[in-house]
């Protein structure tokens, strides 16, 4: 290809879309290491420190899109101290310093502020996109300089944020001139909104296909939305308390017939399930359904719903459907391709909601299974055999059980052999979330079979340092691996350290790692960074070796050592 001119070679590789394929072109040869730099235009960072800003923006100076991502994954399960880092404002800054020509911002679990948002809104006339998932920080001050400054913004997402409402009136920022709105979703805010402000906004928005709103917004204001925005696609209601026989119940059902185009439907955060009938139209049409904050929607209402959705390709749902609403979902739902099951009552408090007999069915029912999030009170090897068997195409299995090292409750007996089945008949699982009573052996199977595994999280799992070592040295593809409430120490930890280098990161919590395994590692492997978390205030550093280490992330870095730790957090 080297005989082609540069033109035709970056018109070719405008057809290199992932990631991963656009960074093995760039290793072919210098020629094509230039080219590639000078025409890819999306930039996704796992890890945002394990590169510097300024060194993104030299590498890709044609920059366009940026994923940038924070706080550890563990940041999910309340397992990163609040203040541990992972601020967008360093990257703002040196992107606003820069001028490229950023359109599109992704961040998930990062620390935003206002100021980082007035500034991004107005460094880029052309920025269009920002989605903000699990991240914190930010008002709705900020969100009023997107809206106010950002001229052709077309998509707002905002996914599970802590964001503090200092006024309700930031939609009524953006200007008139707005009219290019394709994905607007607030459903995560817990304040008031501007109505009116809202009806306008999606009015003048005629190419409008996403629409989450929160439960601040009414039905009626809904049905007033629905009625300017009949080519919505994807639609996330707010509070639906309405009595079947009342007259605004009959307009927004006259409303919903209009609705020709809604494939997903999510929301209903408060509700009257006896007036869900009203959306059974569009239910026949539906590949998506998100009832995972709607716990008003149970039993026969939530069943019956369930019976209208026959295209359905993505479910989540809570718990309490119960074991005979998922056999409804796998006789109704033959196209299903993502299922994650929520727990209504995430201690474990109340009876077995969904068991093993709820997993099995889902299994016979839908073969076209590939991802699962499944949270549940128990689990048996026979029913995890049989799930491994009727759906081999799994890329993401994770099974969460409330109670984490209960064994097998018919046999008594650790769920290796069940999770054994899993990863040798799912030749292309990439990530997995392990639970229940498990030995070493387990992992075992996991270095011997999961080969194409990227992502593995383990909590209170293995007998000894082989369970950790299995996996390392098996699973040539593993990008991270997190721990926690294992009894894995420094023999596991420092084997082979090499491995860490083909690693984006490594964490473990309350495992039997000490200070001293620690300082070797760092100290052998300087592209390291090893961080220790010790938020207990009456340990404070000594150089004990033997000391066990409360928290530890480890990750390889460009950047080196970070700024902007905390003081509890040591860096090796």
């Amino acid at each position: 290809m080297n005989y082609f001119p540069e033109e035709v070679i970056e018109h070719v590789f405008d057809f290199v879309t992932k990631q991963r394929d656009r960074n093995a072109v760039s290793l072919v040869c210098k020629s094509w290491y230039k080219i590639e730099r000078f025409s890819r235009e999306r930039v996704v960072i796992g890890n945002c420190y394990a590169i510097s800003p300024e060194r993104v923006i030299a590498r890709f100076p044609g920059l366009k899109s940026l994923t940038l991502k924070g706080k550890p994954h563990f940041a999910d399960f309340n397992l990163v101290p609040h203040d541990w880092g992972g601020s967008v404002d360093p990257w703002i800054d040196a992107l606003a310093e820069s001028r490229v020509g950023l359109e599109e911002l992704r961040l998930k679990r990062m620390v935003v502020s206002d100021e980082s948002l007035d500034l991004l809104s107005r460094s880029f006339l052309n920025f269009k996109s920002l989605v903000l998932v699990s991240c914190e920080g930010y008002t709705t001050d900020g969100l009023a300089a997107i809206a106010a400054n950002c001229r052709f913004l077309r998509e707002l997402d905002l996914q599970e944020n802590d964001i503090d409402d200092h006024r309700g009136h930031w939609l009524s920022c953006f200007p008139d001139s707005c009219t290019s709105l394709v994905s607007l979703n607030f459903a995560c805010l817990k304040g008031e909104i501007n109505l009116a402000a809202l009806v306008r906004l999606v009015a003048r928005s005629p190419n409008l296909k996403v629409l989450r709103v929160n439960r601040a917004v009414p039905l009626d204001t809904l049905r007033k939305v629905l009625m300017r925005a009949p080519q919505l696609v994807d639609l996330g209601t707010g509070s639906y308390v309405l009595e079947p026989d009342s007259e605004s119940y009959r307009k927004l059902k006259a409303t919903i017939l209009k609705c020709k185009s809604i494939k997903s439907l999510s929301g209903f955060l408060e509700v009257a399930p006896h007036s869900l009938p009203a959306f059974y139209p569009i239910c026949l049409t539906l590949t998506s359904l998100n009832l995972s904050y709607a716990p008003g929607v149970h039993g026969t209402d939530l069943i019956k719903l369930i019976r209208q959705c026959g295209r359905l390709q993505r479910l989540w749902i809570l718990d309490c459907i119960g074991d005979k609403g998922l056999g409804v979902v796998a006789s109704t739902c033959k196209e299903l391709q993502e299922l994650r099951v929520f727990p209504s009552d995430p201690f474990g408090v109340g009876h077995a909601a969904v068991t093993e007999e709820g997993l099995v069915a889902i299994s016979a029912g839908c073969p076209k299974l590939h991802s699962l999030l499944y949270f549940c009170q128990q689990m048996t090897n026979a029913a995890l055999i049989t799930v491994a068997k009727n759906c081999p195409n799994f890329i993401r299995f994770r099974l969460c059980i409330l109670d984490p090292m209960k064994p097998d409750p018919v046999t008594m007996q650790p769920l290796d052999e069940g999770f054994g089945a899993i990863v040798q008949a799912c030749k292309k699982l990439r990530r997995l979330s392990l639970s229940g009573l498990l030995t070493d052996q387990v992992f075992l199977y996991i270095g011997m079979y999961a080969e194409q595994l990227e992502m593995l999280s383990i909590a209170f799992a293995g007998d000894s340092d082989k369970g950790m070592l299995y996996v390392l040295n098996g699973c040539k593809k593993l990008r991270k691996l997190e721990i926690r409430d294992s009894p894995f120490g420094d023999g596991a930890l420092l084997k082979d350290v090499g491995k860490y280098e083909t690693m984006r990161s490594l964490w473990m919590s309350s495992c039997e790692v000490t200070l001293g395994g620690c300082k070797t590692l760092a100290m052998n492997m300087p592209g390291l960074n090893v961080e220790i978390i010790n938020e207990n205030d009456q340990m404070e550093y000594v150089d004990n070796d033997e000391q066990k280490v409360e928290k530890m992330y480890v990750y390889r870095t460009l950047a080196g050592p970070r700024v902007d730790k905390p003081e509890y957090v040591w860096t090796l």
